[in-house]
């Protein structure tokens, strides 16, 4: 996720590397969703929020990467499976299916525009690959009403569906990072299960939160960018084991 707010401007006809021209927009279930091109970078807006573009993708390789590094530091053996929530540009899924250490992965976004920006849009050469990957499931369906009701789990599951805990998307996603939530996230998690999220900027209170929930070994890893606070990927063990450094 990017970590500012940016208004859609609306009657762009032109393409310069300074006006952003929109390439798509939908109203969706949860509002409107925009697809624009600024010079070479594509970016998705959410009902006038700046979500992300594909110009870097550091944060999301990171964010599974650090998944990944805490499930070999539990010993874990044996099929590993990963959740990812939020689809986005596609830089996590892509990142994922380029490590062997994955056997299924699991995307679940609930913008239509977003899947269909993928599977014959203009996004459908940053994931055509991975989109092909046996091993990946793309689920249509909000991640806070799936986690309710899905009886499957996984080894980790990682969330990129927000500019962080304290920078929601809609209020709707505040819940996902309350006790409720996070109840919700270690229920879905296998024992030695790892819990990802990213953020624009540290949080102690989420930290303390993932305490409370009863998740351990919770840490925060920095990922530097050009300018300002730092993002970040908030670590988190289910119950019963130790995380690795």
């Amino acid at each position: 996720m990017s970590t500012t707010h940016a208004p859609v401007p609306d009657g762009e006809n032109e393409t310069s590397d300074q006006t952003p021209v929109v390439v798509d927009r939908r109203t969706g279930p949860h509002g409107e969703v925009v697809l624009r091109r600024h010079g070479a970078l594509l970016q998705i807006i959410a009902n006038g929020c700046f979500l992300m573009d594909t110009s870097d993708g550091r944060s999301e390789r990171l964010l599974v990467d650090a998944a990944a590094r805490g499930l070999d530091g539990t010993g874990a053996r044996g099929s590993r499976r990963l959740l990812i929530g939020g689809l986005g540009v596609g830089f996590s899924l892509a990142h994922a299916t380029a490590d062997a250490r994955w056997d299924r992965i699991t995307v679940i976004e609930r913008e239509p525009a977003v899947i269909d920006w993928h599977h014959s849009g203009p996004l459908r050469h940053l994931t055509a690959d991975a989109l092909a990957d046996p091993r990946t499931e793309i689920v249509e369906a909000d991640l806070i009403r799936y986690l309710d009701v899905t009886s499957h789990t996984w080894d980790a599951l990682c969330l990129d569906i927000d500019n962080g805990p304290g920078w929601t998307v809609d209020e709707g996603n505040d819940s996902l990072y309350s006790p409720a939530g996070l109840a919700a996230c270690a229920r879905v998690l296998r024992p030695d299960g790892v819990l990802a999220v990213w953020s624009a900027q540290p949080s102690p209170e989420f930290e303390g939160t993932l305490r409370n929930a009863g998740f351990r070994q919770v840490r925060t890893d920095e990922v530097p960018v050009a300018r300002g606070v730092p993002d970040v990927v908030h670590l988190a063990l289910r119950p019963g084991m130790a995380l690795a450094g």
